[in-house]
């Protein structure tokens, strides 16, 4: 019954040359390219997993039409507007369509599924290629997104890895995905490590919405029937918030604390913080974010051992007095399960012992 409901349905999709939400993720590899037409800076704030930007008017272009529409009239923004858009897709047939065979298959979209995509799509299917233009564009697209998260977090069990800063925890998530595992690594989707001086070098965190969008599509490619692991966070890892139905099932996950020697865990962190001794400047910037929670002579002590490159010290102090006390406050408060944790030691922060570890842990 089912069946002969939907053939109607895709039949019309088929004749209207639109494609309807809601899509899953393996829905979306069935397309041969999913085309963003929107400008540059719309599509870095968010797009649909795995879209190619391909605009239609760039960023300087949509103020031109916009400024015209609002100062002029909305017909001569049209005229102004259809010539560069021409132009433009003109370009795009030029230079990243010219090769593509004639069963090629886009998805298509823009903002609300409106001229710019349908701009698009006529061109291309004039030519002979079958494309479809996404019902309600983006501003469709991401009404799902937000949907999909109040839902899809609960189809999963989750295993917190829990431990102080310092003890390894990513470099065990990527030991238990190198192992088959599903993991779901919030500090890599947001770049940032999760702290106040966790700011990837070189490498901005992306927007809110793209945060969001990257969870959607490592939850949607995940086995319900398997656990799924993710590193004990707060509520926000740098400045991204993490939807409020993931945190609450995180916080009822079941805990596996890593267990890393003081010693190792100041060598780790100066490994992995190298950028910060390297940029004292920078260091320091940090630090002073942090006068909201400690007194000025605290920031001084630590700023007085980065200066004489004291840097076991500098480590050591700052996990006594701020990392510590922070991680005792957040897990025993948030995480229901963690006096009840399952430990896990590790004398050797080298790759291999953590791919030993993780090769214990059920997947």
């Amino acid at each position: 019954m089912k069946s002969a409901m939907k053939a109607p349905e895709n039949m019309r999709r088929m004749q209207t040359g639109m494609q309807a939400l809601p899509l899953t993720l393996s829905q979306l590899t069935v397309f041969d390219a999913i085309i963003d037409v929107r400008s540059p800076g719309e599509f870095a704030i968010d797009h649909i997993p795995g879209a190619v930007n391909h605009p239609v008017l760039s960023d300087s272009e949509r103020v031109q039409v916009g400024t015209i529409y609002k100062q002029v009239s909305a017909f001569a923004a049209k005229k102004v507007g259809a010539a560069i858009v021409a132009r433009n897709i003109g370009a795009h047939i030029d230079t990243s369509f010219r090769d593509k065979p004639k069963s090629w298959k886009p998805l298509i979209y823009c903002w609300r599924g409106g001229a710019r995509s349908g701009a698009m799509a006529h061109i291309l299917r004039s030519i002979g290629w079958t494309c479809l233009q996404l019902e309600g564009g983006y501003k469709n697209w991401r009404g799902q997104v937000i949907r999909d998260l109040e839902n899809l977090p609960a189809k999963f069990r989750y295993h917190v890895i829990c431990g102080r800063t310092g003890s390894g925890k990513s470099r065990l998530l990527d030991a238990l995905t190198e192992n088959g595992a599903q993991v779901l690594d919030l500090e890599r989707l947001a770049a940032h490590k999760g702290s106040v001086l966790g700011d990837l070098p070189g490498e901005p965190q992306p927007a809110q919405k793209f945060f969001e969008t990257r969870i959607w599509a490592a939850l949607s490619g995940f086995d319900p029937s398997r656990p799924v692991y993710v590193e004990a966070e707060s509520k926000k890892v740098g400045n991204l918030r993490i939807p409020q139905p993931l945190v609450a099932e995180m916080w009822r996950g079941s805990c596996f604390e890593v267990i890393t020697p003081a010693l190792l865990r100041a060598t780790l962190l100066k490994e992995e913080y190298a950028h910060l001794i390297d940029n004292r400047e920078l260091l320091f910037y940090k630090l002073d974010c942090l006068k909201a929670l400690h007194p000025g002579s605290q920031i001084d002590t630590w700023k007085r051992l980065a200066l004489d490159a004291r840097w076991n010290e500098f480590v050591a102090d700052m996990l006594a007095n701020h990392y510590d006390p922070a991680y005792e406050r957040s897990m025993f408060t948030n995480y229901v399960n963690a006096r009840e944790a399952m430990t896990l030691r590790t004398t050797d922060i080298s790759q291999n012992s953590f791919v030993a570890l993780s090769a214990s842990l059920p997947r």
